[in-house]
């Protein structure tokens, strides 16, 4: 299928089985794939070793001119990856045909080269250029000169030390192709299947949250009346799943829902509380509120969580009165028990937007309705050279089929600041441990004290940053970045003011302005009038905000005052 093929030739293969790691997806866009032959051989090349043969591999691809042969009998054998080796069954081949062997020496041969056996390989290389009695012609015999020979098995020793068998690429493959086949088609479900797959990773469903917002589709939050355990589609957007909310366990879900397909969905919170008829406990209410759920019942989350425990403890109080043969409050007629059942909500106004998004982080892992980055996104992006991703603890490298980020590697990464410890070295100079979150999950940042000392400033917690720094990957602890520069986010926008009329007194009103606004965004003055620009010293740079802005503008003008 073409649009499945330009899907993977596009790199858009978050949740694609072996395809979607950051190198691979580099790979791809370079392997332009047109058939299952080229996944297969992107899989077995994109490994150590074998990734040597990429670029020769991808010449050979896009121009047939440029593909050579050591001997024209490898023509047959290596055609259809363009002159390159690339598979195990190839360099058995390439024994079998050219000096003789049989099937299943060339598998012997093929297991002693992957296991590096050197006494072996020179009594060997010996039989394939020269052969032995009647048993191996080798290549010399056949035809093959003695130096092609020598440099075709040398090739094949360098290859098979870290070769791939391609029915184990195959296989791989298939699963690839069927995997981007379902999210070109299905993308909805895809995706909601793919973040039910991985929902005890939330570093994996924040990265996978983030692709649904690229593809276009929306995620609503979990659900009372319609959300299931597992992340559901629902008219084309993606219901959260309810087994993802912290202190909800999987026997509340099953009797939510149980309750709901046998009676009908909940139009309150009280006949909610009441039909489940006490098996929820105040810590699941609560995450149910935090998380959403109950939204489309009318309600606000701030509402809820003022009267959820009031709702609870006289429904309980109802029930055992009724248990002690008095009157149940709840059994009145039909139209006053409904009357009864609807919720008694105070006046109260909704949580601030930044709240909301910190309740979601506590009670889902993940923000839902938004991020507090994604206003800084797209300046952020323009800098970055990796995700938090990258530096998954090994328990969840299943997760992300390899690591993108080695020891030792040069990353930058922007986000905001979770959380800052301050330490004092031996010699009782101050450093910081700082964890820095961006849009798919947090790493942590060592901040030494000759870096420390620089930012200090601006290093606090829901500061905005960009990190500049060497990747510190360990098996035995949780990966780091070592900080070697760090700059604010402020400090990446620039104030440009453009002051027409050359006067003293324009001068000082624009310079008492910026005084309150002290910060970290460089200013920089243009003079029309002598066509020359002056960027301010550093004691005058601010923290730009809407107030400024606008008593800048009475001065100079709205066209004289610009944030880039």
């Amino acid at each position: 299928d073409a649009h499945v093929f330009e899907l993977i030739a596009q790199a858009k293969t978050e949740g694609v089985f072996q395809l979607e790691s950051t190198g691979m997806k580099q790979f791809l866009k370079e392997l332009k794939a047109e058939n299952i032959e080229d996944v297969i051989a992107g899989i077995s090349l994109y490994r150590p070793g074998p990734m040597d043969f990429i670029p020769k591999y991808i010449k050979g691809k896009n121009s047939k001119d440029d593909i050579s042969y050591t001997h024209e009998r490898l023509e047959p054998i290596l055609k259809a990856t363009y002159g390159c080796i690339v598979y195990q069954e190839q360099v058995m081949q390439i024994f079998r045909e050219l000096a003789g062997y049989s099937l299943g020496r060339s598998d012997l041969v093929r297991r002693a080269m992957s296991k590096k056996k050197a006494d072996v390989m020179a009594l060997e290389k010996e039989y394939f250029v020269n052969g032995i009695g009647d048993d191996i012609p080798g290549c010399v015999k056949n035809g093959i000169p003695k130096e092609s020979a020598l440099r075709i098995f040398d090739e094949m020793t360098d290859f098979a030390k870290y070769a791939f068998n391609k029915s184990h690429a195959a296989a791989y493959a298939v699963i690839a192709y069927e995997t981007a086949w379902l999210k070109y088609y299905y993308p909805v479900e895809f995706m909601a299947a793919l973040m039910t797959s991985v929902m005890d990773f939330t570093a994996k469903v924040a990265e996978y949250i983030g692709e649904c917002r690229k593809m276009g589709i929306d995620l609503l939050p979990p659900d009372i009346n319609e959300g299931f355990a597992h992340f559901s589609v629902s008219d084309k957007r993606i219901r959260f799943g309810l087994a993802a909310i912290k202190n909800v366990g999987r026997g509340n879900i099953a009797a939510l829902v149980k309750e709901r397909e046998e009676n009908g969905p909940y139009t309150s919170m009280t006949q909610f509380l009441d039909r489940l008829d006490g098996q929820l406990n105040t810590r699941c209410i609560e995450s149910l509120i935090k998380s959403g759920a109950f939204d489309t019942l009318g309600g606000r989350r701030a509402q809820y969580m003022d009267v959820y425990k009031r709702i609870a403890n006289n429904i309980g109080n109802s029930k055992k009165r009724n248990l002690e043969g008095q009157m149940n409050l709840f059994e009145f007629s039909a139209e006053e028990g409904s009357d009864l059942l609807k919720d008694d909500l105070p006046n109260k106004e909704e949580y601030d937007f930044n709240h909301i998004l910190a309740m979601e982080k506590e009670i889902l892992g993940v923000y839902l309705s938004g991020h507090p980055l994604s206003k800084y996104e797209k300046v952020l992006s323009q800098y970055v050279n990796c995700k938090s991703t990258a530096f998954l603890s090994a328990d969840d490298e299943v997760m992300t089929q390899e690591k993108a980020v080695q020891d030792g590697d040069k990353v930058v990464i922007g986000g905001i600041i979770m959380t800052k410890t301050i330490k004092y070295t031996k010699n009782n100079n101050v450093m910081a441990f700082i964890t820095i979150e961006d849009l798919y999950g947090a790493v942590e940042i060592i901040l030494f004290p000759n870096t420390y000392a620089v930012c200090q400033g601006f290093v606090n917690e829901d500061a905005v940053v960009l990190i500049e720094g060497r990747a510190s990957i360990s098996e035995d602890s949780q990966s780091k970045i070592i900080c070697e520069k760090i700059r604010s986010y402020d400090s990446l926008k620039t104030l440009w003011l453009k002051i027409t009329k050359d006067s003293s007194e324009t001068v000082a009103s624009v310079t008492g302005l910026l005084k309150p606004y002290k910060g970290y965004t460089p200013v920089i003055i243009y003079h029309e009038s002598e066509a020359k620009k002056y960027t301010a010293s550093e004691k005058n740079w601010v923290n730009v905000t809407e107030s400024m802005l606008e008593n800048l503008k009475k001065v100079l003008g709205n066209d004289a005052v610009v944030v880039r």
